[in-house]
């Protein structure tokens, strides 16, 4: 039967190659799909297991090696520097040197070698002590423009730096992500896309499922088994699914190179990263066929049991409202973990993806109770015969109406889901950075100096384009409210800041006179502080605030300026926008790990409707040659193929949306206490574009419904 199998297969007629290579080119577009999202998840993993490298734990008190890593900035790009000295032989050495730098030696990364080259050496190769001695390797770069920086000094300079530690062994076996948000937020991401990823390649299998089904019945009829059926329907689809499998392996190996540069974490991959394990590649091969299989078997339950119930077109049972439940246990699992939020990462994992995860089967559950409920309610409304008979057709089979936008739904759930989420973080978090605040540079002190010597204020005071240095001094007043004290005689000549209050000598000040998302600027007063200009110079110097013209030229040349003064300080001079970047770097990646989302799972979704679309339409071709040769005109016809699934479509979306919407809010109450802000003009537009692409979809099947539905399918039938 195998061979009869393949041979029916291959060889049915035109009609059987045209079915074979649909679904073999639907099946394999989800599988590349479905390779590129497994492989994303794992170069995620191998970046920052990269980061990993040059992270040491602290070893004993007497370890071979001292260890101090700071951040550095060039033009809003963080630069990651580590200080290094070696206090006996056998030092450690990280993957990616060759060897450990000696005092006068760096190496760099090749993004920052070449950033080096172009850019003049008092903007940032004088903050590099001695000659470089290489490369870094890619084994310690998370990604190919990193910007790292191994710099090579003595035990009492580096012993000295804030932060340092002896270190005894680097990381041998990878960590994995570390960060708990962000693992949470991938494995939700993994889920959101795998699953109408799942749902196409399901739909892509089920193609042209009721012209088999009474083929196959008619089998039957003139003696075949049950197993025999079985078999061949298997076979059937396997052939077409291990086609799809093959051309799905073949595009996510034409394009691995591409995936790799999408910067859905907010840097670009190594290719090697981007890759599929020897188990998942095991998966996919052996699960896809195997799935496609189970679905033909289950496809053919009605024909095993009884070939004259497809014959006779026998109505399946009506949805029941129990269906409801796996939607309601999802909902009620997130609200569950309110207040209740496990402290590890994984944990949070097994809390959350199966929460959402629930939320999305209950959907794809529940949506054909949903569709026979707005049939009936469009039934009790219909004045048209196309309403009518949509409205009867939805009713009477409303599972198969609704697996037509089943993808449609997730997407719009997945969609809504992530840029709530994303969005909302973006604003609780983002940092927002207007112009005075890019142009100033700022040194903090960990250990407080008495004073600045007079030299290294006129030095940095002297080009042409600082505008002023202006020292910020501890504030000894608790409950002050304020980190400093500054001369109101030097506020005076940096107006960009503020001024005192009236009569005030000394001024209480933010530090670097700014505090985050508060009022800043000229228009600022600083409240009097009770101290004389002979107290405040007695107190340690907490900052140095050097304004500028804003300049990437200018503000380099001070930072270099400030690192030579100031070679010991943890926090390297930096501006608001240096400080926001970083921040706002991760929120970029969680906006682009969402425009991921949109962007895969909605076409995935249309896809998906297409094939949906023209598979009951084919499927359907002998009922509606009928009606035309009953004289019902073709634009009725193409009224009951819009209403059946735009009914179904809009009221699913609804549901979607609000499901999306509860979920975010449920996410973010519970793992990070914030409010979901109501998504913007994006969201709005995007789910306003999708239906309007999935109406046009349907649209588009008008010409087939006048091809398939002429007198002579009637009478081949």
């Amino acid at each position: 039967m195998i061979r009869f199998g393949v041979r029916l297969t291959v060889a049915g007629g035109r009609e059987a190659v045209l079915r074979l290579a649909v679904m073999a080119g639907a099946v394999g577009l989800g599988v590349w799909l479905l390779l590129s999202t497994l492989a994303g998840v794992n170069a995620v993993d191998g970046q920052f297991a990269r980061f990993a490298v040059l992270s040491p734990q602290a070893g004993a008190a007497d370890g071979p090696l001292w260890w101090a890593e700071r951040n550095d900035y060039y033009d809003g790009r963080s630069i990651q520097r580590i200080d290094l000295a070696t206090t006996a032989a056998g030092a450690p050495v990280p993957k990616g040197l060759p060897r450990l730098p000696g005092p006068g030696e760096y190496y760099v990364s090749p993004a920052l070698a070449d950033l080096i080259a172009a850019t003049p050496a008092d903007q940032l190769a004088d903050r590099f002590p001695g000659r470089q001695a290489g490369l870094v390797g890619a084994a310690a770069l998370p990604s190919p423009g990193t910007l790292t920086v191994i710099v090579g000094s003595t035990p009492d300079v580096v012993s000295q730096l804030y932060g340092a530690r002896r270190v005894t062994a680097f990381p041998t076996e990878a960590p994995g992500i570390p960060v708990a948000a962000l693992d949470l937020i991938l494995s939700v991401v993994a889920g959101g896309l795998l699953f109408p990823v799942l749902i196409f390649i399901g739909t892509a299998t089920r193609l042209t499922a009721a012209r088999r089904e009474q083929r196959f019945a008619a089998m039957r009829l003139i003696g075949g088994t049950p197993r025999q059926i079985s078999v061949v329907a298997a076979v059937e689809s396997t052939v077409a699914a291990l086609l799809g499998t093959a051309a799905g392996f073949a595009l996510y190996l034409a394009f691995r190179v591409q995936l790799a540069g999408i910067p859905f974490t907010g840097m670009p991959f190594h290719p090697e990263d981007v890759t599929l394990g020897p188990l998942m590649t095991a998966a996919v091969v052996v699960g896809v066929p195997l799935g496609a299989a189970l679905a033909a078997r289950v496809a053919l339950r009605r024909v095993r049991i009884s070939p004259l119930g497809v014959v006779r077109r026998v109505t399946p049972k009506p949805p029941r409202w129990y269906r409801l439940i796996p939607l309601l246990l999802g909902i009620a699992e997130l609200t569950f973990f309110i207040g209740r939020v496990p402290e590890h990462s994984t944990a949070q994992v097994a809390v959350f993806l199966p929460g959402l995860l629930c939320i999305m089967v209950g959907l794809v559950i529940a949506g054909p109770w949903l569709t026979m409920l707005g049939a009936r309610l469009l039934a009790r409304r219909a004045q048209r015969p196309a309403t009518l008979i949509a409205a009867r057709r939805l009713a009477d089979n409303p599972a198969a109406a609704f697996r037509a936008i089943s993808g449609v739904v997730i997407g719009l759930f997945v969609t809504t889901v992530s840029i709530g989420i994303i969005q909302s973080i973006t604003a609780e978090r983002g940092a927002y950075v207007d112009a005075l605040a890019a142009s100033t540079m700022v040194t903090k002190f960990e250990q407080d100096p008495s004073d600045i010597p007079a030299p290294v204020l006129a030095a940095l005071a002297s080009p042409a384009d600082v505008r002023s240095v202006t020292l910020i001094r501890d504030n000894p007043f608790t409950g002050a409210g304020h980190a400093g004290m500054v001369s109101c005689a030097d506020l005076a000549r940096s107006p960009q800041f503020g001024r005192c209050a009236d009569g005030a000598a000394v001024a209480w000040v933010d530090g670097g006179f700014m505090q985050y998302r508060a009022p800043h600027g000229p228009g600022v007063v600083w409240p009097a502080a009770p101290a004389t200009e002979a107290e405040l110079a007695a107190q340690p110097v907490i900052e140095v605030v050097v304004s500028t013209d804003g300049a990437t030229a200018t503000l380099e040349r001070t930072r270099t300026a400030l690192q030579l003064a100031f070679p010991g300080v943890r926090i390297m001079p930096a501006t608001e926008w240096d400080h926001a970047n970083d921040q706002n770097s991760q929120l970029a990646g969680f906006q682009q790990l969402a425009a991921v989302i949109i962007f895969a799972s909605l076409p995935i979704a249309g896809c998906s409707l297409a094939v949906s679309v023209i598979a009951g339409l084919t499927d359907r071709k002998r009922p509606f040659s009928l009606l035309r040769l009953t004289g019902v005109p073709l634009g009725v016809l193409h009224r009951v193929v819009a209403l059946e699934s735009a009914v179904s479509l809009l009221a699913a979306a609804v549901l979607a949306i609000g499901a999306g919407l509860l979920g975010a809010q449920l996410f973010l109450t519970a793992q990070m206490r914030y409010n979901l802000h109501p998504p913007g003009l994006t969201y709005s537009l995007i789910v306003v574009g999708g239906l309007v692409l999935s109406l046009a979809i349907i649209a588009a099947t008008v010409p087939l419904l006048r091809r398939i539905t002429g007198p002579e399918t009637a009478r081949s039938e």
